[in-house]
Order: structure tokens, then C-alpha cells, then sequence
């Protein structure tokens, strides 16, 4: 797998993600659901939001070497 489809993996990932935690929270609203929230999603989502932009950025110096390479 190429880095631009591990990047549309984990974007659809994350995009399905907080689909799923938005329709779960229509029926969990509690303390326990908003910690929840705060100490594992939050976060989570923001290292894979990181993540993706790392990718772009691997993906544009792959190219720069392929194309040194040619």
C-alpha cells in the first residue's frame, strides 16, 4: 500500500469515527460519555488528523526523490 492510499484509509478512518461518536452521542449524554470524549477521542483524533498531514508530507518528498531519481 502507497502512502496516498494509507492517507485515504486513515482520513475515511477518522471521517467514520466522529460519524459513528456523533450518532452515539444522540443517546449517551453523561459525564462518563463527555471524559470519554475529552481523554480518548480528542486526542485521538487530533494525533490522526497529524498523521494525515505527516503522510501529505512524506508523499511530496517520495516524489521529489523518485523524480531526483529519473
Amino acid at each position: 500500500m502507497g502512502v496516498y492510499e494509507g492517507r485515504g484509509q486513515l482520513a475515511k478512518g477518522i471521517k467514520q469515527l466522529m460519524l459513528r461518536w456523533s450518532e452515539t452521542r444522540m443517546s449517551w449524554d453523561d459525564a462518563a460519555a463527555r471524559t470519554f470524549e475529552k481523554k480518548y477521542l480528542e486526542p485521538l483524533e487530533i494525533d490522526l488528523r497529524n498523521a494525515v498531514g505527516a503522510m501529505d508530507h512524506m508523499a511530496t518528498l517520495l516524489n521529489l526523490i523518485r523524480r531526483d531519481c529519473q
